[in-house]
């Protein structure tokens, strides 16, 4: 798995392998795993996007994983934060811009208050492990965010070819 807790750093082992082009930077983000009563996930897809994705965003200059985190729920869902356990900096090529890989943050979150698509989300949705999802999703969710959570490959997924993911039994 492309993990290293707690660092930011040199590509993470897989994402680079599946890049064709110049290296470039990678783009860091903090990104949230929120989850429901009764399992579900939540994911967003931004506006002029396809792909459905953990809702967060880029860090800004200066600003810490965890304060991206508060500001992009704030901003994107108009949500607060009451908890957010660190997972770990997780690498995937990025969804929505070619030749690049994402370093996420990624925080076990737990919000306050009524979730709605706010500024760049056009859409949420929850997915939940006991049905199968026809939204296409982004490399970070379905190689490294859903495997984490102990879903597993189901069959591959219409539109973008990608997997389908159901929780482990």
């Amino acid at each position: 798995m492309a993990k290293q807790k707690g660092t930011w750093g040199a590509v993470l082992t897989g994402a680079a392998e599946q890049m064709d082009g110049p290296p470039v930077n990678p783009i860091r983000i903090a990104a949230a795993v929120i989850t429901d009563s009764e399992g579900r996930v939540l994911l967003v897809r931004k506006r002029g996007t396809h792909c459905f994705m953990q809702p967060g965003g880029k860090l800004n200059l200066g600003e810490s994983p965890k304060e991206a985190l508060v500001r992009e729920l704030r901003e994107e869902l108009g949500s607060r934060v009451v908890e957010a356990e660190f997972l770990g900096v997780f690498s995937a090529p990025a969804a929505n811009e070619p030749f690049r890989i994402v370093e996420a943050a990624l925080f076990r979150t737990r919000v306050a208050g009524v979730i709605l698509p706010n500024g760049e989300i056009e859409e949420i949705a929850w997915v939940g492990a006991s049905r199968e999802s026809d939204q296409p999703l982004a490399p970070l969710t379905r190689d490294q965010v859903l495997p984490l959570l102990g879903w597993g490959l189901r069959e591959e997924q219409p539109g973008n070819g990608g997997p389908r993911w159901d929780r482990d039994q």
